[in-house]
């Protein structure tokens, strides 16, 4: 039995493919051709075509007869979600606190499945190669933010996350192993924080804590990336996670009394 044939009554397939459609485009495919499309959604170009138009018709794509792109106006589609999250709100003075003290970026990231968003940050002013906004998304096994996530899911779900996880090396530092990331992952949870140095990116380290809600359950993370110029492994640990780490507590506290809004 196919998976279509397995929906429920309810499901629209039609739906399903638009959004497949608008899925399509992503940081290395921010522009494909009518064939590209049908391609990557497993469409007939008859129906990529209408698909596209309509989207076009509704602002959420720009063509210049041959090619398409995503307008600003797809944000919207998210929009909802993240300003209805109470925890970006929660923590975005915080995350200004923190920046104020050690004048380096911080982000709040929540898990979605292999990857992590981005859904807060305050940024400081300064030249890196990595451009990273509200929405960005990373894969979760290469970054501080999805390893400290990671490493507090419960046993299933970890062995769940290694074994589907395809660990591409990024850099040549990037764990590869399956073995050695389930090792790394069990040295984070004792030690309560994770630090990535440049597997994400050459020259980019950064370390992460874990964000907890009034259960006790980890629910997002906060992270500090550095450039490996300005600081060492042991100076990240000593001189910026006692920062970080007061930081969450104070996200952690706000946490349990804000009332709930989801």
């Amino acid at each position: 039995m196919s998976a279509a044939q397995e929906r429920e009554p309810h499901f629209v397939r039609s739906f399903e493919r638009g959004l497949a459609v608008i899925r399509a485009f992503d940081a290395d495919h921010p522009e494909l051709t009518l064939s590209e499309v049908a391609r990557a959604c497993d469409l007939t170009r008859a129906a990529a075509r209408r698909f596209l138009l309509t989207l076009a018709d509704l602002g959420y794509v720009h063509t210049n007869g041959r090619t398409f792109r995503l307008s600003p106006r797809v944000l919207e589609l998210g929009y909802a979600y993240l300003s209805s999250f109470s925890l970006p709100d929660i923590a975005q003075p915080h995350l200004e606190r923190l920046v104020a003290e050690i004048h380096e970026s911080s982000s709040l990231c929540v898990l979605d499945g292999d990857d992590v968003v981005y859904v807060a940050r305050v940024p400081v002013s300064r030249i890196m190669t990595t451009t990273i906004t509200v929405g960005t998304r990373f894969p979760a096994y290469a970054t501080s933010v999805g390893r400290v996530m990671i490493a507090h899911l419960p046993e299933d779900r970890i062995e769940e996350v290694v074994r589907r996880g395809r660990l591409a090396a990024l850099t040549e530092r990037t764990i590869v192993s399956t073995e050695l990331l389930r090792a790394e992952l069990d040295v984070i949870r004792k030690q309560g924080y994770a630090i990535v140095d440049q597997e994400l990116e050459a020259g980019l380290r950064s370390v992460a804590a874990p964000v907890r809600d009034g259960t006790g359950t980890v629910v997002a993370a906060v992270n500090i990336p550095v450039h490996a110029s300005r600081h060492s492994v042991a100076s990240v640990r000593e001189d910026l996670l006692p920062h970080l780490l007061d930081a969450v507590g104070r996200v952690e506290a706000d946490l349990k009394v804000a009332a709930p809004r989801r």
